[in-house]
C-alpha cells in the first residue's frame, strides 16, 4: 500500500491560499506559515500530517499527494474542509 508524508496549510478561502503560496515563493518557511495561519490542528506542528496511506485522506487531497512531485508546494486544493496548500515530503 502506497504511503506518503506531507505537510499542509488549511485556510477558509482560495484567496488566502493564493496569498500564502506567494509568501512561500518569496522565501517564507512552510512550517512558520502553517503555525500562524492553518485552521487544522496539525498547524501547531508546522502543518505536519505525518505518514499516511492512500485512501486515508479525502480524494482531492489524496490525488495531489499520490500524483504530484515531492518537495514542491501544490495548491490551492479545495476539499470539504477548505483550501489546502500541500507539500509532499516523501512517498513510497
Amino acid at each position: 500500500m502506497a504511503r506518503a508524508h506531507a505537510l499542509h496549510i488549511l485556510v477558509k478561502t482560495q484567496a488566502e491560499a493564493v496569498e500564502l503560496k506567494k509568501q512561500l515563493a518569496a522565501g517564507k518557511k512552510f512550517g512558520d506559515l502553517a503555525r500562524k495561519h492553518s485552521l487544522c490542528p496539525s498547524g501547531k506542528k508546522g502543518g505536519d500530517l505525518g505518514e499516511f496511506r492512500r485512501g486515508q485522506m479525502v480524494p482531492a487531497f489524496d490525488k495531489v499527494v499520490f500524483g504530484k512531485p515531492t518537495l514542491e508546494v501544490h495548491g490551492p486544493v479545495k476539499t470539504k474542509f477548505g483550501w489546502h496548500l500541500i507539500k509532499i515530503l516523501s512517498r513510497g
